[in-house]
């Protein structure tokens, strides 16, 4: 299976994210399964540089909103606005109208205005005052939130929570790649002369190729095995939907095309296992005082459950 394009884009945008080789490629894979990402992790790693820098390598139109306590849920999506030349409501498009969103610090609003991107996420589509407008295509949500401070935050509902194809972490750089990092940006930021390699189109028809990738029944029967398995587990509280096993097999089948196949193997599963399932997950109170994390349930789960 060609995928030069694709290869060519991960080399763009590891031009300016430097040394993030697998979030790169994990945030392409949300772009072409039609999924969001929500990036967890501290300020200052290049979160809002990562989304566009991804937004300019495609040609798309990019859009941020810092969500705040005092966000409204128009603020989002938009409304109609009263036109006193031509006395009717004009249709005033909110950031959400556009190919990639990033909603940085998305726990920093009210439940009200976060449930304003829920629809935009699952249905790709806005409704304002009864009319239904389409979002442009491909939309894709890139939410931060920082795992460290939650003082003033709403937590997210497991809802919208379940949305999010993955959720991710970028994490610090070596000392070498800092180095080369702020020599790089000592002039100007090198996002300024990024360009595009690829077009909107070229997206569309890629997502079109991911849903072709040949998935063997064995493979899904696996999926389903480790998905349903956190659903009997006495550590946990809460287990993995049916949502999880269809983003888990979306998910592998975009890994296995950057990795150059046509068709999904199981090692292409374990490998995005984490990355779909750990935010989807809620521990018991004893695992917690037990010391395990999501990342040991999942490890665990992995290595009970046989691979075909």
């Amino acid at each position: 299976m060609d995928n030069s394009t694709i290869k060519e884009l991960i080399k763009n945008v590891e031009s300016v994210i430097i040394g993030k080789t697998e979030t790169v490629k994990l945030l392409i894979v949300g772009l072409l399964t039609n999924g969001h990402v929500l990036v967890e992790d501290v300020p200052g790693l290049g979160k809002t540089t990562l989304a566009l820098a991804l937004a300019k390598s495609i040609n798309g139109d990019f859009k941020r909103i810092q969500f705040t306590p005092d966000l409204l849920p128009t603020d989002v999506s938009g409304g109609f606005v009263y036109n006193t030349k031509t006395m009717e409501f004009d249709l005033r498009k909110g950031p959400v109208f556009t190919n990639i969103l990033l909603a940085d610090e998305i726990n920093r609003t009210t439940p009200r205005t976060q449930s304003a991107l829920l629809e935009s996420m699952q249905e790709f589509k806005v409704t304002l005052d009864g009319k239904t407008f389409a979002l442009p295509q491909p939309f894709m949500v890139i939410a931060t939130q920082n795992p460290i401070e939650y003082q003033g935050t709403y937590p997210l509902p497991e809802a919208q929570v379940d949305r999010f194809l993955m959720r991710i972490d970028i994490g610090y750089l070596s000392e070498t790649e800092e180095v080369k990092v702020i020599s790089g940006q000592k002039i100007k930021h090198p996002i300024e002369d990024l360009k595009p390699v690829m077009n909107l189109d070229a997206i569309i028809k890629l997502q079109e190729v991911i849903k072709n990738v040949d998935i063997s029944p064995n493979v899904l029967s696996y999926i389903v095995k480790l998905v349903s398995s956190t659903r009997k587990r006495d550590d946990l509280k809460l287990g993995a939907s049916p949502r999880a096993s269809i983003a888990l097999m979306k998910a592998a089948s975009a890994w296995a095309f950057l990795d150059g196949r046509d068709y999904v193997v199981p090692d292409d599963v374990l490998k995005l296992l984490p990355w779909v399932l750990k935010h989807r997950i809620m521990l018991q109170a004893k695992a917690l005082i037990a010391g395990k994390t999501p990342d040991f349930i999942i490890l665990d789960l992995a290595k009970n459950i046989p691979i075909p």
